[in-house]
């Protein structure tokens, strides 16, 4: 099952490969089943189990914490395996595990955790294919929240330490200071983008806001003048090439997406919304 999902983690997963069975050393004795990195350059962690087991939990737990205190580690086999101008995003760690079933009493307690973790199901067919269903949707909490409830898995003198580690986002901190107008603006994207799906999420990144559902669809920029959304769908399928829009295939730019629109207006956020719908239509939505 490790070596299938490992070669289909972008079409499964929007992840790139890192490394398989990675060591955590000789003082914690593990093996990280599959690391990756994200579309937003954020680290991946995804464990299996074949039989229904806590211990997929109990151990990506485990290894959440250690990245943190091992980054150094990851850039090491990110550089080797991706490129040495590879960037990590620390916002946010991912943790996949991967089991034939979960407890109701695993699922509550991941509920209740709140730390980035995501819970799959998986069937697996005598034809080589693997069917993967989510269990339980990743959330995004703040930074506050997710020392609160990690430091009782990993004892309350972490707390401190922890909270210098880990660094996370909302919405609120990323407006905070910005043109009221722009603001204003950017409610309205937020609020039409979030009504296209129920499982739309929101994702604060310290550079931009991320709206996704199996991977980002589009990603929204604040600055003094306009916002900036970066919508993933190919530049040259778009034909007439809107006035507002921009091909960033081969300009550096924090969010995801190739295709940039510049909106300054509620009436340029009209004209936007048909191309962030088919960016949504393109992911699956």
């Amino acid at each position: 099952m490790r070596l299938l999902i490992e070669k289909n983690l972008q079409p499964v997963f929007n992840c790139r490969f890192v490394a398989s069975e990675f060591s955590t050393g000789s003082l914690h004795s593990g093996r990280i089943d599959t690391l990756a990195l994200s579309e937003d350059n954020n680290p991946v962690i995804i464990e299996y189990k074949k039989v229904e087991s806590s211990a997929v939990i109990n151990q990506s737990l485990f290894y959440l914490a250690w990245i943190h205190d091992h980054r150094g580690d990851f850039h090491v086999a990110a550089r080797e395996a991706l490129g040495s101008d590879i960037k990590i995003d620390w916002s946010d760690v991912r943790v996949i595990c991967i089991a034939p079933n979960y407890r109701k009493y695993d699922l509550y307690a991941a509920q209740i955790m709140g730390v980035s973790l995501e819970l799959w199901t998986y069937r697996l067919f005598k034809n080589n294919t693997i069917y993967l269903e989510e269990v339980f949707q990743k959330t995004f909490v703040k930074t506050t929240d997710l020392v609160q409830k990690t430091s009782t898995i990993l004892g309350a003198g972490e707390k401190d330490s922890l909270m210098r580690r880990i660094e996370a986002y909302t919405y609120e901190e990323y407006i905070e200071n910005k043109p009221a107008q722009i603001v204003e603006l950017a409610e309205e994207v937020r609020e039409f983008v979030l009504q296209l799906d129920t499982a739309m999420e929101e994702a604060p990144r310290r550079q931009y806001i991320a709206y996704k559902i199996s991977q980002n669809i589009v990603c929204m920029e604040l600055r003094r003048d306009k916002l900036l959304l970066y919508l993933k769908l190919d530049p040259t399928s778009i034909k007439p090439f809107p006035k507002l829009a921009r091909d960033v295939r081969t300009v550096g730019h924090y969010s995801t997406g190739d295709l940039e629109l510049s909106v300054s207006s509620a009436e340029e956020f009209e004209a936007a919304k048909r191309y962030i719908e088919l960016a949504y239509q393109n992911v699956g939505g």
